[in-house]
C-alpha cells in the first residue's frame, strides 16, 4: 500500500466546488480516525451514464463489501488538495468489510487520475462501464439541461464543443464537467491512459448495453472479479433511468459516424467489438 506522502506527492490545481465545503467534508471524527479505515480495493471509474450508480448499488447490497459514505467520492479529480486522510475518512473501519470500494465515474475522463490513484491504492481494482457514446452524449446533455447547466439545443452544443472546450485546459472547468458530450466518448484515448498504468489485469471492462440487458449476470462476474462469493439482491432497481425523446435520425447518424474511427481503435486495444456502429 502506497504511504500517504506518496500519495501527497502529486499536486493539483484550485478546483471549482459545486457544494459547499460542510456538504463534501466527512465527520471530523472519520478525519480524525483515517489512519484506522480501510483503502479502496475497487474504484468503478466510469464512464458517466454508463449505469456506474446502478451496478454500485447492486454491489454494495453485498454484505462483504462495504460502500463509502457517498457514492461519488471525488478525490482524485476534485478534491485531491483536501489529502489522503480526507480521502480514508469516507470508508469504513478496517476489518469491517472484506471489500470497499466506491464510484466516481468523472475518474476515467480526467488525465491526472490514473497517476494519483497509482499513487495511493496501487493494489486497487478498475471497473469501467462504457456506453455507446452517442446514446451517453445524449443522455448526458439531457441531464445537464434537467439541472439547468445547458441551455442550447443537443445539436448546437455539439456544434459548440470544440469552442467551449478550447477556452481552458483545466479538466475541472465547467465546460469541460458539463459540455464534454463528445470527449467523454472517445474512450480509446482514456482506456489507452489508464493502461500506462495499470496491467490489464487490473481493470474489468462492461459494455454497458450488456449490463443494461441482463444486470445479473454483470453483476456476478463483477462479484467474481473482486473476490467475493456470487449475491443476488432482492431487487434490481435502475438508478438515473431517464425518459425523453428519440435522438433525431440526422444527428445519430453524423455522431455515429463521427465515433466510429475512435470506436475501432477502442476494439483493437481491447480485442473485443462492441458493436456500437450497429445498434
Amino acid at each position: 500500500m502506497a504511504s500517504r506522502n506518496q500519495a501527497r506527492l502529486l499536486t493539483t490545481r484550485p478546483i471549482d466546488r459545486s457544494a459547499p465545503e460542510e456538504e463534501r467534508d466527512p465527520p471530523r471524527e472519520h478525519i480524525e480516525t483515517a489512519h484506522l479505515r480501510q483503502y479502496a480495493d475497487f474504484i468503478i471509474i466510469g464512464t458517466q451514464r454508463g449505469g456506474t450508480t446502478s451496478l454500485y448499488r447492486y454491489l454494495t447490497a453485498h454484505s462483504e463489501i462495504g460502500q463509502a459514505s457517498r457514492k461519488e467520492v471525488h478525490f482524485f479529480d476534485r478534491y485531491f488538495d483536501k489529502g489522503i486522510d480526507w480521502y480514508l475518512a469516507h470508508f469504513p473501519l478496517r476489518g469491517e468489510f472484506p471489500v470497499v470500494g466506491e464510484a466516481s465515474p468523472f475518474y476515467l475522463f480526467h488525465p491526472e487520475a490514473p497517476a494519483r490513484i497509482l499513487a495511493a491504492v496501487p493494489q486497487a481494482k478498475l471497473v469501467a462501464l462504457l456506453r455507446n457514446p452517442v446514446d451517453r452524449a445524449y443522455s448526458q446533455y439531457h441531464m445537464k439541461v434537467e439541472r439547468q447547466l445547458e441551455d442550447l439545443s443537443f445539436e448546437e452544443a455539439i456544434e459548440r464543443e470544440p469552442e467551449r472546450l478550447a477556452a481552458s485546459d483545466d479538466p475541472l472547468d465547467p465546460a469541460w464537467r458539463h459540455h464534454s458530450y463528445l470527449s467523454r466518448g472517445i474512450y480509446f484515448e482514456q482506456i489507452r491512459r489508464w493502461f500506462d498504468y495499470f496491467p490489464r489485469d487490473r481493470f474489468l471492462i462492461i459494455k454497458s448495453e450488456d449490463f443494461y440487458a441482463e444486470p445479473l449476470p454483470i453483476l456476478h462476474q463483477t462479484q467474481s472479479f473482486l473476490g467475493v462469493h456470487p449475491h443476488s439482491p432482492a431487487t434490481l432497481k435502475v438508478h438515473h433511468q431517464a425518459d425523453y425523446g428519440a435522438m433525431d435520425s440526422f444527428m445519430r447518424r453524423r455522431l455515429t459516424d463521427y465515433f466510429a474511427p475512435y470506436n475501432r481503435q477502442l476494439y483493437d486495444l481491447l480485442g473485443q467489438d462492441f458493436g456500437w456502429e450497429h445498434d
